[in-house]
């Protein structure tokens, strides 16, 4: 499956702890990224997940479902102030399936595809070669 990404679109590369935000800086389908911030969760212990969580979850558990939260509604924000117009979405399967139901249609009207594999941690040629993948 080929996706074109365009000029500009985000990239969101996150798991349950941290989240790059990336922008794709190439043209006509080459893919050139720039890392335009790293957010990290807040208020963990205050604001808590979204709906009920299972009677067997650790702390961590709870922290990463409730930084997918977090992460969910600052893509709304974000999305609602026009900062991007198509995303991709690179996350864990646990995290992305964290986020699925939360994210706003606003949001999920821009995402032109999801990448379910952990590469926060991988430097920004491997992302470009992953998503050039899909």
């Amino acid at each position: 499956m080929s996706v074109s990404i365009a000029q500009h679109a985000w990239i969101v590369v996150a798991d349950g702890h941290s989240a790059r935000v990336l922008q794709n800086q190439g043209r006509d389908g080459i893919i050139e990224l720039k890392e335009l911030q790293t957010i990290s969760p807040t208020n963990l212990l205050s604001e808590g997940p979204s709906g009920s969580r299972p009677q067997g979850d650790s702390p961590r558990d709870t922290d990463e479902a409730t930084f997918a939260k977090q992460l969910s509604h600052w893509l709304l924000e974000q999305a609602q102030s026009k900062a991007y117009e198509q995303l991709v979405l690179v996350a864990d399967p646990k995290t992305l399936g964290q986020m699925r139901p939360q994210l706003h249609k606003e949001v999920t009207d821009r995402i032109v595809h999801e990448v379910p594999k952990t590469l926060t941690g991988s430097s920004l040629d491997d992302i470009s070669r992953s998503i050039g993948a899909i």
